[in-house]
């Protein structure tokens, strides 16, 4: 199972190679990481997705709430959030299929980003899923050429943040 781990951490060098160490050493596969500045600019909030049972789970968790940098750790898994990625695909658009191209982007509600005489970069948010299945239709048709996507980033619903949960 993918656990999604949202990490509050000391805005400091280096903390995120001790965290993704850390998990590494362990023998834990990261599905995605991702990190950035939060409201506090002495914090940064990594998102990290880790495949593994509840027991491996709670080891990383464990491992990671020993980090001096670390400051909460909350399981965004258990609680009710809200989920997102981005790409940016490149394919390949000729006058010919721009046409069908921008009819596949509109359904899908991505945006166009770029255009060239022979390209398309298309911007896309949303579930996993949701970008899989533009990747899929954008592949049969037109042919990606390249593909870029940030890995998972979440939130919790509701008024309470993530360091008072």
């Amino acid at each position: 199972m993918k656990h999604t781990l949202a990490v509050l951490v000391e805005n400091r060098p280096g903390v995120l190679t001790h965290i993704s160490g850390l998990i590494s050493r362990r023998a834990f596969n990261i599905e995605s990481i991702a990190a950035g500045y939060t409201e506090e600019p002495e914090t940064t909030r990594i998102t990290i997705v880790v495949e593994g049972n509840e027991i491996e789970q709670e080891q990383v968790v464990n491992q990671l709430s020993k980090l001096v940098d670390v400051i909460k750790i909350c399981d965004l898994t258990a609680v009710e959030s809200i989920h997102r990625e981005l790409a940016l695909i490149k394919v390949k658009a000729s006058v010919e299929t721009r046409a069908d191209i921008i009819n596949i982007v509109d359904i899908f509600r991505a945006k166009i980003v770029d255009v060239n005489r022979e390209t398309m970069v298309i911007e896309l948010s949303g579930h996993e899923t949701k970008i899989d299945a533009l990747c899929q239709v954008l592949e049969v048709d037109h042919g990606i050429i390249e593909i870029v996507r940030t890995g998972k980033i979440a939130l919790s619903r509701g008024p309470i943040p993530a360091k008072d949960q």
